[in-house]
């Protein structure tokens, strides 16, 4: 995973606006969402680093992830967003693809 350029990640999640989604989403100690289906219809990426994603689902519902700092777009198009601490421990992910994440 490299540092989120916000451009560079704007740019990725947009491909995904107006399509059906699979969402794999965790935050330590908090919530684990894999594989949940959902049109999105709105996509953002806010901030100056740490980083906040947010997206719109079939129009009336929001998922929102704050702390992230870094992505990748692996070989099957998928887009992996994380926050890292300063001691490299993950905090946060979400990650989209257009097929099922393996369970």
């Amino acid at each position: 995973m490299i540092k989120i350029d916000r451009k560079q990640v704007e740019n990725q999640l947009m491909t995904f606006v107006g399509g059906d989604v699979f969402i794999h989403s965790e935050a330590t100690s908090f919530v684990f969402v894999r594989n949940f289906k959902v049109r999105v219809t709105h996509a953002f990426i806010a901030g100056d680093g740490p980083f906040r994603a947010a997206l719109r689902f079939d129009g009336h519902g929001w998922l929102r992830i704050e702390a992230l700092t870094h992505y990748e777009v692996d070989d099957r198009g998928r887009l992996l967003l994380a926050g890292y601490d300063d001691r490299g421990r993950m905090h946060a992910a979400l990650h989209l693809g257009k097929e099922l994440f393996p369970e």
